[in-house]
């Protein structure tokens, strides 16, 4: 036995045999207090027997029927690993046909060809002994016979219908069923009355083997296993009974006891048997233990009332069954101590202004002392919500202040007497940075300073660190560090980078960085500089294991000195052609001396740096190959993180070539779950930098460390890193999910955070489904568009923007790990409230007489909400573009259309217009008209009925013009409520319609039409808004094969006409035609007869005059109702007639229409072209 030491040594490597020390041993500590004693060690040699020799009779099978080669190992302690190989040592492969069964045996299912053999050979590794036993090859022969019969499964082992099966809990069972048949059988597990458990099931030996791990009571039950192919199928039935050693419910604990003090030690155990519980004391039975009256044992209870000093005893419990049993120590200690505090007396705190203080009184006493904690000499008990009181004795001040500086006293109290102790805390007040150091920018070679300005408390002493991007400040005599500032003398572009300040006490720290930026001095054009020579004549030597000395001639410096020399290496073993950093030295210094790597085969080059750049590379220095050794570190970035719920992946960046420091680079690859008391599980690989542990349970954490190693040793021991296993997806929802609605478009939505455990994974967030159910006021639903929001982390709540107002909405909450989303909470549904509705969809002001207009209006197109009216407003505007006085007039919600009487003849008014829901007001559209003076009315420039039909990102703008001919328009546009200038687009010709490209889906414009030369004359603004982004779009009909050929015939058949009305005019004479068209009130235009098609009669005087427009414009500059104007609109048909895209006009054309009569000089109104565009929203 060791000395001073319970350890007990049997050392048999000098002699002596394992066998004379088999046997069962404990191992007893006693002293005055009592005796503990240690679980039973069972020391046991290991055995490694030969085989037994048996003479082995070749095997003659007929193909397609089974085979059973037997392996029959020898006994071992502990028992053998088996496995198959052939005179190669090659393992024999295995399938579905062919296969190992648990005791060791080869089965085939059905025999080919293929397997005759004469070296089947059976292996038995003795892992403790290190020794490998093998069995006398087994010849196997098969013959052919035409046909070959198939057969119907049937079960080689185990054998029979039924059989049984006994394991302990939490070990793992194995249940195997291995079938005969042709074609080979499949096998299939089920569990009687029950499912497999989940997690826990796994398949081995292509599902003949069925795996359950951690196996407990509830596994008991009948397994069936199936064996199909397609002639029929054979079972077998094994009961299963999972019994149990004994494991603990409560182990005794110690007690500790004051004189006269009741107490009670527990001892509670299961298993399966029950197992039975039985005391010692002191080792000794306690039957026949000396008695203590203050003891009565119950079962698994023992009981101490009044308790004396000479109680003390440890006690032992011992729980067992047939399978095992259980012991433990507890130590019944009966004190009588007066209180004691372990805290120094007079200890120092020390803490900053509003952080917290943890003062001290460490103590111990029997019975448990009382603790108060006391302010000052005389001060009161301590009590309120301001302190926190430690179990421990500590005293917690949350927030400590300056005035909570000052002496507290600890009193520790019993009823064998009391003890105080006093400790001092000081608050200090915190260390500031009052100026911080600016961002600078300095032209190269100057000189620039960094300030930092410090306050701290005067009784601590600052020491102020500056640092360069996070890192020390280069060892430069040009860097100047004063009390508070930096300053960086000759500054290069080497010094570019941010640069920080950092204040330390004993109690605190802070920090403060700014950027410097190095720009280029002016040029001077005197000296031209260039890039340095190259360096030659390379010169190794002092040649050692891990260092050699390199030396160098400079090359010329081009008027720009060397600053500093790059050294690079070519690794010819591993890496040839490729060239790497090895270090760099200043411009001053010819030599280095090199650090260099086991198993490389050096080549070393020198650049030259200067100011203006980079040499060219010198030429390679001679070879030099280092000797082999260990590596010198480990793979680096060692991770572990599942792919699959029961499976752990172990990542690790691989070492370079150079790293491996030998041949033969592998990785020890190690592993073990987190706070589980298990053994390392290593394995050993090459050539790869993944490997995946399998059957781990879902999302727990792992030990992880990976060692490299090569053919001279291993690395030294890695560090340690944590790693999950795979996730799974969540199992539960989110609950009791609650819906605020803020207002018309914001909702708050609350939830209940799911358990961690379910989470099965990382919680990353959660994820709201939120969808539009059906608008509250059209009563009409459309396609569901889902939208989503993800909140980071362990949020409960979040806030659900960009609803539409009097809206149904419904939505549902989902927890989201790495492995993907959980289940959906069950969908919530709320409603926002009324919102402003938008601005009416158009209106058009017709029908002018001398006292009256008539108006007419779209509902708008996004209510959000019930309209309550419309509220119109008008002024009439003089010559001089004055507004007149503003009458407003409230409009019933259901009214489209109003007749306003009672105006003045000949005046121009605007119109204002608007609708409402019981929220408010929504914006407004304008628009102008004038009454009529006497039917005939002077005509002055005016546009009027501007309309726009909106898509995604264009929107058609329509015009009517009244004024001059070849007015020249233009479209002026902008973002509904902005400030910046208006967009201005030309019209090409005097068309009244025009296309704005490029427009944001989903987005208010403004949009106004002008002429130009005409001062001040522009139509009033319309807003309008572009429709949302869509999927698809509507072809484009002139792009249409059917549409081009009918353009084509149309062309076709007017060519023909002309040609044709050439010829005959050509002749001369009068052509008859009607009388009705003799009397036509213009003699220069003679209308196309209605009926035949042929043109009317005109004389030879008139063969030479020219064609006028069908519209004329009489010299007084009025329009007479019976005249028309010869317009696009003319030849449209409202629906029949489409703009294109691009603003072309692509209906059929028809004949002109009708006019109807009108008033004055207003001419009856054709539908407008843009009406067509509904096909494009």
């Amino acid at each position: 036995m060791k000395p001073n030491s319970g350890t007990l040594v049997i050392n048999i490597m000098n002699g002596g045999k394992a066998e004379a020390y088999e046997g069962v041993y404990q191992c007893t500590a006693r002293n005055e207090r009592g005796a503990a004693i240690s679980n039973n060690i069972v020391i046991r040699p290991s055995r490694s027997p030969l085989w037994t020799k048996e003479k082995l009779e070749p095997n003659q099978v007929r193909e397609g029927d089974s085979l059973v080669l037997h392996c029959r190992p020898p006994v071992g302690l502990p028992p053998p690993i088996i496995f198959w190989m052939d005179n190669a040592f090659q393992r024999l492969p295995q399938s579905e046909r062919v296969s190992q069964g648990l005791n060791g045996d080869l089965y085939f299912s059905n025999v080919q060809p293929e397997d005759t053999r004469e070296d089947y050979i059976c292996y038995a590794r003795f892992n403790h002994t290190q020794t490998i036993q093998q069995k006398q090859p087994i010849s196997v022969k098969v013959f052919s016979t035409k046909p070959v019969t198939e057969r119907q499964p049937i079960l080689l082992t185990p054998t029979g219908s039924t059989s049984t099966k006994v394991e302990l809990r939490g070990n793992v069972l194995l249940l195997e069923c291995i079938a005969a048949g042709l074609p080979t059988p499949v096998i299939h597990w089920i569990k009687e009355g029950g499912e497999l458990p989940a997690n826990r099931t796994f398949f081995e030996n292509f599902k003949k083997t069925l795996k359950i791990i951690d196996v407990s009571e509830a596994d008991s039950g009948n397994y069936k296993c199936i064996a199909r192919n397609i002639l029929g199928s054979a079972h077998h039935v094994i009961s299963v009974t999972v019994k149990a050693a004994p494991y603990w419910i409560t182990a005794p604990r110690n007690l500790v006891l004051s004189p006269g003090e009741d107490g009670t030690l527990i001892c509670r155990a299961n298993g399966n048997p029950k197992p039975n519980i039985s005391w010692l004391a002191n080792g000794v039975p306690i039957a026949i233990a000396p008695e203590d009256p203050s003891r009565k044992v119950d079962g698994d209870t023992i009981i101490f009332s009044h308790v004396q000093e000479r109680s003390s005893a440890v006690y032992q419990c011992n729980a067992s069954n047939e399978y095992g049993y259980l012991l433990a120590n507890a130590f019944v200690n009966v004190l009588a101590e007066p209180p004691r505090i372990l805290t120094p007396a007079n200890k120092l705190y020390q803490v900053i202004a509003d952080s917290p203080a943890l003062l001290d009184c460490a103590y111990f006493g029997s019975p448990k002392p009382e603790i108060e904690w006391f302010k000052g000499v005389k001060g009161s008990i301590l009590r309120g919500s301001e302190y926190v009181f430690h179990d421990n004795g500590t005293l917690e001040i949350p927030v400590a202040q300056k005035d909570s500086t000052g002496t507290y006293t600890c009193v520790a109290r019993n009823e064998l007497g009391k003890i105080q102790n006093e400790v001092q805390l000081e608050v200090k007040d915190p260390t500031m940075i009052i100026k911080q150091p600016e961002y600078k920018v300095i032209q190269r070679y100057g000189q620039v300073s960094f300030e930092c300005i410090i306050k701290h408390d005067s009784t601590l002493l600052p020491t102020v660190i500056w640092l360069k991007d996070n890192d020390e400040l280069p060892d430069d005599e040009r860097f100047l560090v004063g009390k508070d500032n930096l300053t960086i003398m000759n500054v290069t572009d080497k010094d570019d980078g941010t640069y920080t300040c950092i204040v330390n006490t004993t109690l605190d720290s802070v920090s403060a960085s700014a950027v410097l930026t190095v720009v280029a001095a002016p040029p001077t054009p005197a000296i031209i500089y260039a890039r340095p020579n190259p360096p030659f004549d390379l010169e190794l030597t002092g040649q050692l294991e891990r260092s050699v000395e390199l030396s160098w001639i400079p090359g010329d410096e081009n008027n720009s000195p060397i600053t500093n020399f790059v050294i690079e290496y070519e690794d010819g073993l591993h890496e040839p052609g490729v060239w790497n950093y090895q270090t760099e030295v200043p411009g001053t210094q010819t030599t280095v001396q090199l650090k260099l790597s086991p198993y490389v085969n050096y080549s070393f080059r020198v650049i030259a740096v200067n100011e203006i750049g980079r040499s060219q590379p010198s030429e390679p220095s001679e070879q030099y190959l280092t000797k082999s050794a260990n590596p010198d570190e480990n793979p680096s970035n060692v991770q572990g993180i599942g792919s699959e719920p029961d499976n752990l992946v172990i990542t690790w960046e691989s070492l370079k070539g150079f790293q491996s420091n030998g041949p033969g680079l592998q990785y020890k690859v190690s592993w073990r779950q987190k706070d589980v008391d298990d053994e390392w599980t290593s394995v050993i690989v090459a050539n790869v930098s993944k490997y995946i542990v399998s059957g781990t349970p879902t999302f727990v954490p792992y030990e992880i460390k990976v060692q490299a190693l090569n053919d001279l040793g291993y690395a030294p021991e890695p560090s340690e890193v944590i790693g999950h296993s795979g996730e799974d997806l969540p199992m539960v929802a989110p609950g009791n999910v609650q819906v605020h609605v803020i207002n018309s478009t914001l909702a708050k939505v609350h939830w209940d955070p799911v358990p961690l455990k379910t989470v099965r994974g990382h919680l990353q967030g959660y994820k709201v489904y939120y969808w539009k159910v059906q608008s509250l006021s059209r009563r009409s639903r459309r396609h569901v568009e889902k939208k989503i929001l993800t909140f980071r982390g362990n949020k409960t709540f979040g806030m659900l923007p960009g609803l539409e107002p009097y809206s149904s909405y419904k939505l549902n909450v989902r927890v989201v790990n790495g492995k993907g989303e959980g289940p959906a909470s069950p969908d919530k549904v709320f409603k926002t409230p009324e919102g402003v509705p938008s601005s009416p969809s158009f209106l058009k002001i017709t029908n002018p007489t001398l006292d009256s207009l008539t108006l007419e209006w779209g509902s708008p197109t996004h209510p959000n909400g019930v309209l309550t009216s419309y509220i119109l407003k008008f002024q009439p505007i003089n010559n001089t573009h004055e507004l007149g006085p503003l009458v407003e007039i409230r409009i019933p919600a259901n009214e489209s259309s109003l007749i306003l009487k009672n105006l003045n003849y000949s005046t121009r008014y605007k119109f204002y217009f608007n609708a409402q829901t019981s929220v408010g007001s929504g914006n407004q559209i304008t628009e102008e008209a004038v009454t009529i003076m006497d039917e005939v009315q002077p005509l002055y420039p005016r546009i009027r009925n501007v309309t726009t039909a909106a898509a995604e990102t264009y929107a058609n703008i329509s015009w009517e013009y009244e004024g001059p001919d070849h007015a020249n328009f233009y479209v002026e546009y902008g973002v509904a409520g902005s400030k910046e200038d208006w967009k201005k687009e030309i019209v090409n010709g005097s068309r009244s319609f025009f296309v704005l490209k490029g427009l944001t889906p989903g987005t208010a414009y403004k949009v106004r039409v002008g002429a130009e030369g005409l001062s001040g004359f522009r139509s009033s603004e319309d807003v309008f808004e572009t429709g949302p982004a869509m999927a698809s779009r509507q072809v484009d009909i002139a792009t249409q094969g059917w549409f081009i050929g009918l353009m084509c015939a149309v062309a076709l058949l007017i060519l023909i006409l002309l040609i044709v009305c050439f010829i005959r005019r050509n002749k001369g004479g009068k052509y008859p035609v009607k009388e009705k068209e003799d009397a036509h009130a213009d003699p220069e235009i003679q209308p196309m007869k209605e009926d035949d098609g042929t043109f009317g009669e005109y004389s030879d005087a008139e063969d030479h005059k020219p064609l006028k427009k069908g519209s004329r414009t009489p010299s007084d500059r009025t329009v007479k109702k019976e005249d028309s104007d010869d317009s696009l609109v003319d030849y449209g048909e409202g629906v029949n007639g489409q703009f294109n895209e691009d603003g072309s006009f692509i209906g059929q054309y028809s004949g002109k229409k009708e006019k109807e009569p009108a008033e004055g000089n207003e001419s009856s109104e054709a539908p407008s072209p843009v009406n067509a565009m509904n096909s494009f929203v």
